[in-house]
């Protein structure tokens, strides 16, 4: 036989094609194996609830840590998001909240937290999204605190002040902006559409390229996106996903200021997440309008070994020059260093309050 190219792939390809069915088996294994754990908790009338963030957090890091490549632990991430998923599905279909319309940022970040095997709920606001799952009418949702370029996401910190509900995951993921329009240029083009903060994330690559475009808010991307498939005069400016789901075409890719940009979003629900040793802790706190408070504040941080990550502050609206401040620590309110922090923490505070322990990106 002559060694022609096809000849040489033709085992090649072959003994993937052999691989692949073996996965498949595999898969169809790990799924009917799913089902009887389903089945067992029937069987013991334990009806908590279907999402077990600590166990899948806890099963990824197992494969990434037994990886020897050339697979990267951000594929087996990827592809065991998806399995998790499905598997879950088969006992019960997730139902999941967050910003749309179709092709949002926070779309992206649910898909790639929960997996694409869920019931999808687009909501119109970020309250919407916290009323959808307080309500029931959702199991968890998914909004963005903030950004490496532009900060705190104000509403979201507001609304975890006042909700009940608690912080069970997070997942930060990679904002590229695109400017979109209906015919790929310019031509009859008057305005710019975005969510604030994606406008304020472009705003230099803008005033640079096209400061003769009228700035408009939008109440996200997508919903941008949405409104220029609609009208020509509109740009839009919005990832890739909005553009296949609007059927846009690029004028320009990536016009963020910062190459780097990224958006950290939180998963919330009504579950406590229990421990998995890599775990991040997210609570609010006030201290007196006295001198020395914040640095008190923190002193049982130090004390007890816990790494702060992250000091956000937020005015408390008394008119006082009062703030609330969202601290994020690592380690789990359950490890013994970051529970007698709290507890200390607890004592001197005038306002305190724990968001939810979860599994650390």
């Amino acid at each position: 036989m002559a060694d022609t190219l096809e000849n040489r792939l033709l085992p090649l390809r072959q003994r993937i094609d052999s691989i692949d069915e073996q996965i498949l088996d595999l898969l169809n294994q790990r799924a009917r194996t799913a089902q009887q754990v389903g089945d067992v908790k029937h069987e013991f009338d334990v009806d908590g609830p279907v999402l077990k963030p600590e166990r899948e957090a806890m099963i990824i890091r197992r494969l990434q840590g037994l990886n020897q490549g050339p697979f990267t632990d951000q594929a087996v991430e990827a592809v065991w998001s998806q399995i998790i998923s499905t598997c879950r599905g088969l006992e019960r279909v997730l139902n999941v909240a967050y910003l749309g319309p179709q092709g949002s940022f926070s779309e992206q970040a649910a898909l790639e937290h929960f997996g694409h095997a869920v019931t999808r709920i687009l909501c119109d606001s970020f309250d919407e999204v916290f009323r959808a799952v307080e309500a029931g009418q959702a199991d968890v949702g998914i909004v963005p605190v903030e950004n490496s370029t532009e900060g705190a996401v104000n509403r979201t910190l507001d609304l975890l002040l006042g909700s009940p509900l608690k912080v069970l995951g997070e997942r930060s993921i990679r904002i590229h902006h695109n400017l979109l329009t209906q015919s790929g240029t310019l031509d009859g083009v008057t305005r710019v559409m975005a969510h604030p903060q994606a406008l304020a994330q472009c705003q230099g690559w803008l005033t640079r390229h096209h400061p003769e475009l009228i700035r408009d808010a939008a109440s996200s991307n997508a919903e941008a996106a949405r409104i220029a498939a609609s009208d020509p005069t509109v740009a839009a400016i919005a990832g890739s996903t909005a553009a296949i789901a609007w059927n846009l075409q690029t004028v320009a890719s990536g016009i963020q200021d910062d190459p780097q940009n990224r958006t950290r979003f939180l998963a919330v629900g009504q579950i406590e997440t229990l421990p998995t040793g890599n775990d991040k802790t997210s609570i609010i706190l006030a201290v007196p309008n006295r001198s020395g408070a914040v640095y008190d504040m923190l002193a049982p941080l130090a004390q007890n070994g816990v790494s702060m990550t992250r000091l956000e502050s937020r005015p408390a609206r008394t008119g006082q020059w009062e703030y609330y401040f969202y601290v994020d620590l690592l380690g789990h309110r359950n490890d013994p260093a970051v529970a007698q922090a709290l507890q200390d923490l607890k004592k001197q505070v005038a306002f305190f309050k724990v968001l939810g322990s979860y599994p650390r990106q």
